[in-house]
C-alpha cells in the first residue's frame, strides 16, 4: 500500500495583506472580517465558488487550492483587477492603519490534498515564497504606494496565461527575480499591478549595475597631496616643440 496519495495538479494562491502586524488588536480583528467579505465577495463576482477553494487561514492572509475545474485564465485576468475596484472603494477615506492592501501570488503545480498539517508540496512552497519574496513586498510598500493591490506570477503561469491570452496586457508586467536567500530561494517572475505600468519601473535590485560610492568634499580634502619639484617641460604654451620652461620650487 502506499505509504501516501498522489498529489493533484492545482492552480495555488496566496493572499497577504500589507502591514498587518502594525495594526492594533481591535484592527486586526476588523481586517480580517473585512478581507475574508472582500475576498467572498470577489470570488462571487467571478462565478467561482468559495467553498470548493481548500484554504489554508493565516491572520493576514491564506493560502488557496483552487479545484481541479477552475480557469486558470479567469483567476489570473479577473482576480487582481477585481479585488483592486473593490478595495479601492472599501479604502476610500480611511486612514493609513485601516486601510486594506493585498500582495496576490498565483502558481501552478503538484499537490498532495491530504496532508496532515497543510498541503505538501513544492507548489505551495514555491507560491509562498513568492508572496514573500522583497521585490513583491517593495512594489506594494515603495514603488507603487497608492495601488491597492499587487500581482506576482510565476513564470510558468505567464508563459502559459498571461502571453497566450493576454486578459492582462503582457507588456505591463515587469520580469523580476523573487529571491528570499535565507531560504535558498530565487526564482524568475513576473509583477503586474492594476492601473501600472510596471514594466517602465526602477530595475529590479538584482539586474542593477552596482553603484560606485563616490567621495564626499571633506573626503577629498584629506586625500594626499602630490609634491613634484624641479619640473622641466617643454612645448608651445609649455608643453611640446622643444620650447622648455625651468620651474624652481613645488606644485601641488
Amino acid at each position: 500500500m502506499p505509504e501516501f496519495s498522489d498529489p493533484k495538479r492545482r492552480v495555488v494562491v496566496s493572499v497577504d495583506m500589507e502591514s498587518y502586524s502594525r495594526r492594533s488588536n481591535a484592527l486586526q480583528y476588523r481586517a480580517q472580517q473585512d478581507f475574508r467579505r472582500i475576498m467572498d465577495e470577489a470570488a462571487a463576482e467571478l462565478g467561482v465558488d468559495r467553498p470548493t477553494w481548500l484554504q489554508q487561514q493565516a491572520g493576514d492572509g491564506e493560502l488557496a487550492i483552487l479545484p481541479p475545474d477552475a480557469s486558470e485564465r479567469a483567476l489570473v485576468g479577473n482576480l487582481t483587477p477585481t479585488l483592486d475596484r473593490m478595495l479601492r472603494q472599501y479604502n476610500l477615506g480611511r486612514s493609513e492603519d485601516g486601510r486594506i492592501r493585498l500582495r496576490v501570488a498565483v502558481h501552478q503545480g503538484l499537490v498532495h490534498l491530504d496532508g496532515a498539517n497543510g498541503y505538501p508540496g513544492e507548489a505551495v512552497v514555491t507560491v509562498c515564497r513568492l508572496i514573500d519574496s522583497p521585490v513583491l513586498k517593495d512594489a506594494l510598500k515603495r514603488r507603487f504606494p497608492r495601488a491597492n493591490v499587487v500581482l506576482m506570477v510565476s513564470d510558468p503561469i505567464y508563459a502559459d496565461v498571461v502571453r497566450h491570452y493576454q486578459d492582462l496586457r503582457p507588456d505591463l508586467f515587469q520580469e523580476v527575480l523573487a529571491e528570499l536567500t535565507e531560504k535558498d530561494f530565487a526564482q524568475p517572475a513576473w509583477l503586474y499591478v492594476p492601473h501600472e505600468n510596471a514594466a517602465s519601473g526602477d530595475a529590479p535590485e538584482h539586474s542593477a549595475a552596482p553603484r560606485q560610492p563616490q567621495p564626499s568634499a571633506a573626503a577629498a580634502e584629506s586625500q594626499p597631496t602630490q609634491m613634484f619639484r624641479d619640473i622641466r617641460t617643454e612645448g608651445p604654451a609649455v608643453f611640446g616643440n622643444h620650447n622648455t620652461q625651468n620651474n624652481r620650487g613645488s606644485w601641488r
